[in-house]
């Protein structure tokens, strides 16, 4: 089962606080510059990241000279805004001793929830991985509301997963993986080395103890479960391991693996199926619908005759034969009145046509189910 991770080219990897600040105040920079090393190495290798990194609320605090991280969301957000400042800029630095660019993505739930700004999000994080930048994202807590905040970078973690079609998250701690019990009390817990993410039992072993309740395991494996949607295995391991990160991509038998139960793209559309509500129509030529059906590519303007309904950016739409039958629906890259303009007209022409240049297709193969 660890073979397979030896394959995988998109990752996800998550950085606790206690592994980035000093006890919770501050940045530790020698443990980031430590790993911008191993990520730099990664890449290398020809594995796409994005870095998942806590630590701007510690260092915020630090900065503005608290005594303490504060517990009214108005000072957590002033603390994360400056402390922000001083997260990216340890980053920056350790890639660049690598001439390897980092970008900042800061997100909030909205971002995910509404699917224009997930296009938008997706979209830029392929163009950046795409050009070999390793996105370093976090929470957007200078605008998060404790009704919307994703409560913690495990979960924002596993949306990612979702979102760029990630082959493997991990998620580094302090603590070696996952035991059937807190180990601190319950002597007798046993270590697990791999299970079904989906595993219901895991969520009770994560709960047991105070230790490891909210913001410990229990987080890790529910974050584990919400990657296994879009077919993305999982990794709870320790960072205090040395070369943590190279010794996982060798498939040697660290922490805990929590497997996926589908193969990513299976998982990925049957996770798109629960949330599609059908805004429009659009018709497609024979040729497009022998594309879809056959070849699995993504649907282009030039094989689309009409378009109908009120979609916008995001929406779902069903894609018909020109006998009105629905052959795959799909979230769709531009609103209705661009896809009319650009009807039957090669990609190469929305430039032109649209006065901006936009995506190359209507609907991107990753974003598309094929209709049973």
């Amino acid at each position: 089962m660890r073979e397979k991770l030896t394959n995988a080219k998109r990752w996800v990897v998550k950085v606790g606080s206690s592994l980035v600040t000093n006890n919770g105040l501050g940045l530790d920079r020698a443990a980031i510059a430590h790993w911008a090393e191993q990520l730099v190495m990664l890449q290398q290798n020809g594995v796409q990241l994005v870095l998942v990194s806590s630590g701007a609320v510690a260092e915020g605090v630090t900065r503005l000279n608290l005594k303490s991280r504060p517990k009214q969301v108005h000072m957590q957000q002033a603390a994360a805004a400056v402390g922000q400042m001083g997260l990216v800029q340890a980053y920056e630095s350790c890639f660049m001793r690598h001439e390897v660019h980092a970008a900042q993505i800061l997100l909030s739930h909205e971002d995910l929830s509404d699917r224009t700004r997930y296009l938008n999000a997706r979209s830029t994080l392929t163009t950046l991985l795409k050009m070999n930048v390793v996105p370093v994202v976090n929470e957007n807590d200078t605008v998060a509301t404790a009704e919307l905040c994703f409560g913690d970078n495990d979960t924002l973690a596993a949306l990612v997963a979702n979102l760029i079609n990630a082959d493997v998250m991990v998620v580094l701690t302090d603590q070696d993986g996952l035991y059937s019990a807190d180990p601190r009390i319950d002597t007798s817990a046993e270590f697990i080395r791999s299970a079904s993410a989906n595993d219901a039992s895991l969520s009770t072993a994560a709960g047991k103890g105070t230790s490891l309740g909210r913001g410990g395991m229990l987080t890790k494996v529910s974050a584990a479960q919400l990657a296994s949607r879009s077919g993305s295995d999982t990794i709870i391991a320790n960072g205090r391991i040395d070369g943590v990160l190279q010794r996982i991509a060798a498939g040697e038998d660290l922490g805990t693996l929590l497997e996926a139960d589908r193969e990513p793209v299976t998982a990925r559309k049957q996770w798109l199926a629960g949330q599609l509500t059908l805004k429009g129509a659009l018709t497609l030529d024979e040729g497009a619908v022998k594309v879809l059906q056959e070849s699995g590519k993504s649907l282009l303007a030039v094989g689309i005759k009409s378009a109908s309904g009120n979609f916008t950016r995001g929406d779902v739409v069903a894609c018909n034969n020109e006998a009105g039958v629905e052959i795959a629906r799909g979230l769709v890259n531009y609103e209705i009145t661009e896809v009319q303009k650009l009807l039957g007209h090669s990609s190469d022409k929305i430039e032109e046509l649209l006065g901006y240049a936009g995506e190359e297709e209507i609907i991107h193969r990753d974003n598309l189910m094929l209709s049973s």
